[in-house]
């Protein structure tokens, strides 16, 4: 039987990537922001956010930068954890990042006033 080497674990080489990769760091935590809506993607955009404070120092350096208790932060970027703007907003300023808002694309647009007559409005006047 043959055995293979034991392998880092993918938490481990995940922020060891983003830790290398700066550009990667950001386009990941682009993707898990947009999902931030959806409560069954929640949770996934959250841990992205905390293997990228990992990344960035550790949660605990990150924390202290930002002015959030360490034990605070762990909540709010785990799986159910429902992190503040506030909270959000230093975390990224630690990790040298913004929250910036983009307009949505016309097909997302269309789909929502789809479903809800009245913001249809609100949608084409926009």
């Amino acid at each position: 039987m043959k055995t293979y080497k034991a392998g880092i674990p993918y938490h481990d080489w995940e922020v060891e990537k983003l830790r290398s990769d700066p550009e990667l760091g950001v386009e990941c935590l682009k993707l898990a922001l947009e999902s931030l809506n959806s409560p069954d993607e929640r949770g996934g955009s959250l841990l992205t956010l905390r293997s990228l404070a990992e990344a960035y120092g550790g949660l605990g350096a990150v924390a202290a930068k930002a002015g959030i208790s360490r034990e605070s932060l762990y909540r709010s970027l785990s799986p159910k954890g429902n992190p503040t703007l506030k909270t959000l907003v230093a975390v990224l300023n630690t990790m040298g990042l913004r929250l910036s808002v983009v307009p949505q694309p016309k097909k997302v647009q269309r789909k929502r006033a789809a479903r809800n007559p009245a913001k249809a409005v609100r949608v084409r006047a926009a």
